[in-house]
């Protein structure tokens, strides 16, 4: 049996955005994958904000059992692929541990590099083979950019309602655009 998979969704408070990112990829690829989240200054102890809550709920995924905690170095030792929020966060898990360089991406980053991937170029054995066969991919066909921020996923965090539905359909699109890609199943319903 192949190891399990394990996906680290990482911003700031650990309260909006990565919990957000973790449920529905959890949600959308099942089992097999473990999806965990942490915050670079989190919030420790404190549950989803009510907002972004609200939102995950209505899309159909779990949020029970949930606690903010804090990013730390074993955790990306551990993580097969690491999923931030913003170009900062990505900045901040190198500077931690700068061997996570090739396996992380801001969810937005890998989302769009995974579009220029075939899915026929993947294994057809398993969610999880299929994602470790994308990460390389995916970091090859980094290039430089300009605005290096363009990926970010804006902190809702006391903006608003608006800002809370700009930042999870954020989240939600490129989780869908992941699911199209590594999901053996073509027939998913969107979250």
């Amino acid at each position: 049996m192949t190891r399990q998979f394990a996906v680290l969704c990482v911003c700031t408070g650990n309260i909006c955005r990565s919990p957000a990112a973790e449920r529905l990829l959890a949600a959308a690829l099942g089992a097999e994958i473990d999806v965990s989240s942490a915050g670079t200054l989190a919030l420790v102890g404190r549950w989803i904000d009510t907002p972004m809550d609200r939102l995950i709920v209505l899309a159909g995924a779990d949020v029970s059992d949930f606690e903010a905690r804090v990013l730390r170095e074993p955790m990306l030792w551990s993580a097969d692929l690491i999923l931030t929020m913003t170009d900062a966060h990505t900045g901040d898990v190198i500077e931690m541990w700068p061997r996570a360089v090739r396996k992380t991406f801001s969810i937005r980053e890998f989302a769009r590099l995974l579009g220029s991937i075939q899915s026929t170029a993947l294994p057809q054995t398993t969610v999880a083979e299929r994602l470790r066969a994308a990460i390389p991919m995916a970091a090859a066909s980094r290039r430089p950019v300009a605005d290096r921020t363009r990926d970010d996923v804006e902190d809702p965090y006391r903006q608003g309602d608006r800002a809370y539905e700009q930042a999870f359909d954020a989240i939600r699109d490129a989780v869908d655009q992941i699911v199209r890609v590594i999901a053996l199943d073509r027939d998913q319903e969107r979250l």
